[in-house]
């Protein structure tokens, strides 16, 4: 997940995952790489509307993700309506599952804010024969035709080794996102085993913030009050911790940029317009680069192969990207999400340096 904000109402998923108990199982595998008719076509028999779920619509990274979704969706030859947001809600996004499917729609794009919980609205899909692809987030369980989604394993494990090739000893910050996803759980954990691993002279403190601004700034300044000496900083989403983060350390009269005394080293994920500004001017010093144009463009190109009945089995693709098999069984296209830092913030193939 690349990021939300505080909810004053926020319900909880436990009763949504309730729910989601009578999830069926996995897609069956077929073809590799390409695509393979199986004969067994999906919702629309490769025609019909495509309902397209947003997670949020506060992060830049959804509001750019958001604006290619009709660019791709031409692209691919895909019949998509206008996007749906449920606005960090994951009980709202299965009624939002609900209410496109009572629109009839053919197949549907989601991004799960909830891992566990989603797999109600997937039952849903199912029951009326409508495939499903997965963009960002992996289900825990359900039937989708193909999870969309970059390594967010080497997420965590890349800020770790920046972190750690920039600083020799002290303590380090990771600004965690939600662990009700998978995503933050796997942030969360890969970069936490690589600096026990890799740099036992680094102690890690965490912030489990929730993808919420509000609770990242107010957990940052609270630790910071006790750990004055703190030398680097992990955001496992910029597009909802970047701003929250500067603010916090300006505030304090910590922010100093790259080559400065007292510099704190900042590695961020999402490769949002922002992140490469503030690497330009030196406030941040990395950030891994997350697809929001491969996603909308994926997201696109495997729900119409869902829709025409074609399958998939792991392997490499034909766009730099390898089809693996989840524990689950669901199969995720693992797409390149590069390191960006001052030596390539000016890339012009970065999808953050295309939008304004």
């Amino acid at each position: 997940m690349a990021g939300r904000t505080v909810r004053n109402r926020r319900i909880s998923s436990r009763a949504v995952r309730a729910a989601a108990a009578a999830a069926c199982a996995t897609l069956a595998l077929a073809a590799c790489g390409s695509t393979k008719d199986t004969g067994a076509s999906g919702g629309g028999g490769g025609t019909g509307k495509v309902g397209v779920i947003l997670p949020l619509l506060t992060s830049p990274f959804w509001q750019s993700y958001n604006d290619y979704v009709p660019k791709m969706a031409t692209s691919e030859g895909v019949d998509a309506l206008k996007t749906v947001n449920s606005n960090s809600d994951p009980s709202q996004q299965i009624t939002d599952i609900n209410n496109q499917l009572n629109q009839g729609v053919k197949g549907l794009v989601v991004a799960p804010l909830d891992s566990a919980a989603i797999a109600a609205g997937l039952d849903q899909a199912e029951r009326k024969g409508v495939p499903v692809v997965a963009v960002d987030v992996a289900p825990e369980k359900g039937k989708v035709a193909m999870v969309v989604r970059a390594n967010n394993v080497a997420y965590g494990e890349k800020a770790c080794q920046y972190l750690g090739k920039q600083i020799s000893s002290g303590k380090v910050v990771q600004i965690m996102g939600d662990l009700a996803s998978v995503n933050g759980r796997e942030r969360s954990e890969a970069f936490r085993t690589c600096v026990k691993k890799n740099y036992p002279k680094l102690k890690v403190l965490e912030i489990p913030a929730k993808w919420e601004s509000d609770t990242a700034a107010s957990k940052l300044d609270t630790l910071l009050n006790a750990n004055p000496d703190i030398k680097g900083i992990y955001m496992q989403a910029g597009g909802v911790y970047l701003a929250p983060t500067l603010q916090t350390l300006k505030s304090k009269g910590m922010l100093k940029k790259t080559g400065q005394a007292g510099h704190i080293t900042i590695v961020s994920n999402d490769g949002i317009p922002q992140e490469f500004d503030a690497i330009r001017k030196g406030q941040i010093d990395a950030t891994v680069s997350q697809p929001a144009d491969a996603y909308a463009k994926y997201g696109m190109y495997y729900i119409k192969a869902a829709m025409e009945g074609k399958t998939f089995k792991p392997g490499p693709t034909d766009h730099d990207s390898e089809i693996v098999k989840l524990p689950s069984g669901i199969l995720e296209d693992q797409l390149p999400a590069p390191l960006v830092t001052k030596d390539n913030v000016d890339d012009s193939k970065l999808w953050g340096n295309t939008v304004k």
